[in-house]
């Protein structure tokens, strides 16, 4: 649960100990605006996944279900800056599909948390085969990470990506290997 009046409380400390006067005419509000955001980007801590795949729809003959292209936008929980990019979710079906809107409400409600992408990428295939119940998943992340382009080593475009299989896509890489061509 996101307690709004300690992020303000927290947001005035920070900028007074960068020097700056909290009264003045621009930063007024600010502690105001940034809890809100936060109940925005960070709105996924409070919110169950299984509510999302929970609802299976009766579909056979599928080898491969992929939703490509998800755009997805977290917050490094190490820096608390935004990674931002790409999520591919893949599955195999066994008998039973979710509506594809799902899979992405599965991305979002994982990506607004404080979070790094290695656990992100597990977290959505997990989830999959915990309530979705296919014979396999896999994840593939591509994003672009702000600690690394604004600060430290400031390499921007630099591209992480991570990817995660489960059950067949693990047993089978040929699978895995189909699932990036598709990609491509």
């Amino acid at each position: 649960m996101i307690d709004r009046e300690k992020i303000e409380a927290a947001v005035r400390l920070m900028l007074e100990g960068l020097g700056e006067d909290i009264n003045r005419e621009g930063l007024v509000g600010t502690p105001d605006r940034i809890a809100r955001m936060c109940e925005e980007i960070y709105g996924g801590t409070d919110e169950e996944v299984a509510v999302h795949l929970s609802k299976t729809f009766p579909a056979s003959g599928n080898e491969i279900v992929l939703e490509k292209d998800i755009a997805l936008y977290s917050m490094c929980e190490h820096h608390l800056l935004p990674f931002y990019g790409k999520a591919h979710v893949a599955y195999v079906p066994d008998g039973r599909v979710v509506g594809l809107s799902k899979l992405a409400r599965t991305v979002d409600a994982f990506a607004r948390r404080p979070q790094i992408q290695e656990q992100l990428t597990a977290q959505i295939a997990d989830a999959l085969m915990t309530y979705l119940k296919p014979k396999g998943s896999m994840v593939v992340i591509e994003a672009e990470h702000m600690c690394m382009t604004m600060r430290g080593i400031r390499k921007p475009g630099a591209q992480t990506m991570t990817y995660v299989c489960r059950g067949a896509f693990k047993e089978d890489p040929a699978l895995c290997e189909r699932v990036f061509s598709m990609i491509r």
